[in-house]
């Protein structure tokens, strides 16, 4: 598990520090949207299936990554900005304990789900080979953008491309 970390952190690096690093939603061309099924901080369980009818952003992100560090503010800027929608967020943290996950949000509060992937199995599952990265998912489940790198997520044009996955009032 060290030598994936080593490795997942270098290349998290090689493509952040690029100016090819995509930082922009991206439509999905992958397959079908993998199951996720992971505990919180809290130990409450959380199944993708929980938020069906719901926008989910889900981001892919470390302690030790210093873009997913960065852009966890502007999530939380987001969260509040779709404050009465469907819609949720959730954070998934790559293959790292409770007590340094929960000592960085003593430095950087958000009030959205933080999820264990102690393994990293569902992030390989969705194929987050670099962190950060996010995928957005529509009310129906399925994956519609992806992120690979750092992102203003309460930037006012992605705000208006998650507004426009909502169900219909």
């Amino acid at each position: 598990m060290r030598l994936a970390r080593l490795a997942l952190a270098l290349a998290t690096a090689a493509v952040c520090a690029s100016p090819l690093g995509a930082k922009e939603l991206k439509p999905w061309k992958g397959g079908a949207t993998p199951p996720l099924a992971l505990k919180d901080l809290q130990g409450r369980d959380h199944k993708l299936e929980d938020y069906k009818g719901q926008v989910v952003v889900l981001n892919f992100w470390a302690t030790w990554c210093e873009p997913c560090r960065e852009e966890m503010p502007s999530m939380q800027r987001l969260k509040g900005k779709m404050a009465g929608v469907p819609f949720a967020l959730l954070a998934v943290n790559y293959a790292e304990g409770n007590a340094r996950v929960e000592a960085f949000l003593q430095k950087v509060p958000v009030d959205f789900a933080i999820l264990l992937d102690r393994d990293a199995a569902v992030s390989k599952r969705f194929q987050a080979r670099v962190l950060p990265y996010t995928v957005v998912i529509d009310p129906a489940q399925r994956i519609r953008y992806t992120v690979l790198g750092e992102l203003d997520w309460s930037a006012p044009e992605v705000e208006a491309t998650l507004r426009k996955l909502l169900p219909p009032r």
